[in-house]
């Protein structure tokens, strides 16, 4: 399959972050953020999303690349005018920025992708 090619009309946006400390999260990275994303496809192709990626980099520069088939355990088929909204979590140790992309396929077997806008997680200020 050749590369992916960004699909026009095929968006994602970033439609809340909100910090949770009620969530598990690891001593090293103490501040889970809940994210709430909808994709949406207004272009003419149906599209099913097969994975993501992401890169989230904290303060200082360190990053955690995360990817993986589907999204949320699925793997939404979405014809034109549709989306799909869902929410997931990373955790952080500092300040970060998160990024990354939507995997996908056309009904007619085209590799293809949407960005998904840059947004930060900003960890409380603690006394």
């Amino acid at each position: 399959m050749s590369a992916p090619t960004e699909l026009a009309g095929l968006r994602a946006t970033v439609d809340r972050v909100v910090y949770m400390p009620q969530l598990e999260a690891p001593p090293e990275r103490p501040f889970p953020f809940v994210y709430f994303i909808t994709i949406h496809n207004d272009s003419a192709e149906t599209v099913t999303i097969k994975g993501r990626k992401w890169v989230v980099t904290e303060e200082g520069g360190q990053q955690i690349v995360v990817e993986g088939d589907g999204v949320v355990g699925q793997f939404p088929c979405l014809k034109p005018g549709e989306h799909f909204t869902y929410n997931s979590y990373h955790v952080i140790g500092a300040d970060s920025v998160a990024q990354g992309a939507f995997f996908g396929v056309t009904k007619a077997g085209a590799a293809v992708f949407t960005r998904i806008p840059t947004f930060k997680m900003e960890a409380p200020v603690t006394a």
